[in-house]
């Protein structure tokens, strides 16, 4: 039989709008946890997460930090500019995404508070712009955290904190691994004094995870490429483990693939997960669930296998899971078809 060909409407699936997490829960580790099995599945609460751990294990999670990455200006023109910086690429420069009457050209000159930010040149669908300070400078005076475009309400004062993992320490990303945001210190601690060993690497999300794919053909995909780096002593720490590779959030997946396909430590990484794809470290993963028809949801469905992935969402659905960034998160082992 030959293997099945998918695309991108058979990752399709609905979602009541009302599922959809608008606000973190009152603590980080009270989320709901589905358990996916072979063909049941068990409902918990993410501080049970332990009970699913054995010594021996390693829990990667990924250490990457929001920056306040969104910036409003006005045109000397006098039209308004939303500006979303995906990278710092240099002091003063970044790449980023703009929104714009009219578009931005190099005649244009932004200004963003005091600061003032000019068009260099256009990289794709991003603009490289040069801003007259430094840019973290700038994000740290006028920046605000970039909630994903489906939390349609205004920033709080929680936000700051709760869109941010607890272990967050490099600034880079302009979106959180959300799987991360579960955990609390406490949890940490219960995890390593079961005999596992939590290791971190950096892989710093791009805004492009929240676009949903333009091709139909899962091979004309192309993902933005995305930085990763991670020490020497987790690749060792992990490859003499005597348990699980226990991968927090897509990301860890991407990063931990790709590393062990190049054994390059440091780099960017533009791989593309979907059924088909052969795992070489990952053996459970813990995420939560994405929306319908992105990159992510055929990760997870190379991991469990699509017709259980599909099953896990429409069961996380009929009851009444919360869904994306500030949702609840599924534990699965590795499935391959």
């Amino acid at each position: 039989m030959s293997e099945r060909v998918f695309c991108k409407s058979d990752f399709d699936y609905q979602l009541p709008p009302e599922l959809i997490a608008l606000e973190p829960t009152s603590e980080r580790t009270v989320s709901r946890l589905l358990v996916v099995g072979e063909s049941e599945y068990a409902h918990c609460r993410f501080s049970n997460l332990p009970l699913f751990l054995t010594s021996g294990d390693v829990l990667v999670l990924n250490d990457t930090k929001v920056i306040r990455a969104r910036l409003s200006g006005v045109k000397d023109s006098g039209g308004k500019v939303e500006i979303l910086v995906e990278r710092v690429e240099e002091e003063c420069i970044a790449l980023c995404h703009v929104k714009a009457s009219r578009g931005l050209n190099p005649r244009h000159s932004v200004a963003v508070g005091d600061a003032s930010v000019r068009l260099q040149e256009r990289v794709g669908d991003l603009y490289r712009l040069v801003f007259d300070k430094p840019v973290y400078e700038i994000l740290a005076k006028y920046g605000q955290v970039p909630l994903p475009p489906y939390i349609d309400r205004p920033l709080t004062a929680i936000d700051s904190s709760r869109y941010q993992t607890v272990f967050a320490r490099e600034e880079g990303a302009v979106a959180a691994p959300t799987a991360g945001l579960h955990f609390d210190e406490l949890l940490l601690a219960r995890v390593e004094d079961l005999g596992v060993k939590v290791v971190y690497l950096t892989l710093h999300i791009g805004a492009g995870t929240f676009q949903p794919l333009r091709e139909e053909s899962l091979s004309a995909v192309n993902l933005h490429p995305e930085r990763y780096a991670m020490s020497q002593q987790s690749l060792e720490t992990l490859r003499s483990r005597t348990g699980r590779c226990v991968a927090v959030g897509t990301t860890v997946v991407r990063t931990l693939e790709h590393v062990a396909r190049t054994n390059i430590l440091d780099g960017e990484t533009d791989l593309f997960i979907h059924p088909g794809f052969r795992f070489q470290e990952v053996d459970v993963l813990c995420t939560n669930f994405h929306l319908p028809q992105s990159s992510l949801i055929m990760l997870v469905s190379a991991f469990c296998g699509y017709e259980r992935t599909m099953q896990a969402y429409a069961t996380a659905v009929r009851n009444r899971y919360r869904f994306y960034s500030y949702g609840d998160a599924m534990w699965c082992e590795r499935h391959e078809i």
